[in-house]
């Protein structure tokens, strides 16, 4: 069967927030994250998205993308713990927010919640014969993993994605295979 989409997903660039080990806001890429980006370079693409926060947009900007805002690839809403630090959550709410997928302590979305969105979105890309590539963040790259493997939602805090690292995921009819990256890929 030929390849029908082919996905690239990009992590966005780091951002205070990451480097503090805070629940993200709408915070920009910092200095760091924008010398990760010197010399980045991506394939052409029919399609370029992100996700609508402001780190997603700089780091499409900075690859020289001109994307399309996707909200389907918006950021996993943590609720009342944006902005604080992971040290400032309860223990208990943690525990339960790590290991319960299907919960929310924090009052936003749940794991479950976010890989049915991406899971969605995913399913709009197949029917169309492209190659695409989509600034967004760690936990949507996670959550396209998932739906890509049909893992178990529990399996989510078990991908770790770092900061510009690319995962590469192509659909054949209603397949998706995850690709491993190399440096050309």
């Amino acid at each position: 069967m030929s390849e029908v989409v082919r996905l690239t997903l990009v992590s966005h660039a780091m951002t205070d927030a990451m480097a503090a080990g805070r629940f993200p806001t709408d915070e920009p890429v910092n200095a760091l994250g924008r010398r990760q980006l010197d010399g980045v370079m991506l394939e052409s693409v029919e399609r370029a998205v992100c996700g609508p926060e402001s780190r997603a947009q700089q780091t499409a900007a900075m690859l020289g993308l001109r994307p399309d805002i996707e909200p389907a690839i918006a950021d996993l809403d943590c609720g009342r713990w944006r902005g604080s630090p992971l040290g400032a959550v309860s223990p208990d709410e943690m525990t339960i927010w790590l290991t319960d997928p299907a919960s929310a302590p924090h009052g936003g979305e749940s794991v479950v919640d976010l890989v049915g969105r991406v899971g969605r979105w995913m399913d709009s890309l197949s029917a169309h014969r492209m190659r695409v590539v989509a600034v967004t963040h760690p936990a949507v790259v996670r959550a396209a993993v998932v739906v890509a493997l049909d893992a178990p939602p529990k399996s989510f805090w078990r991908i770790d994605v770092a900061p510009v690292s690319r995962t590469v995921l192509h659909c054949r009819g209603h397949a998706w295979n995850v690709r491993a990256a190399g440096p050309n890929s």
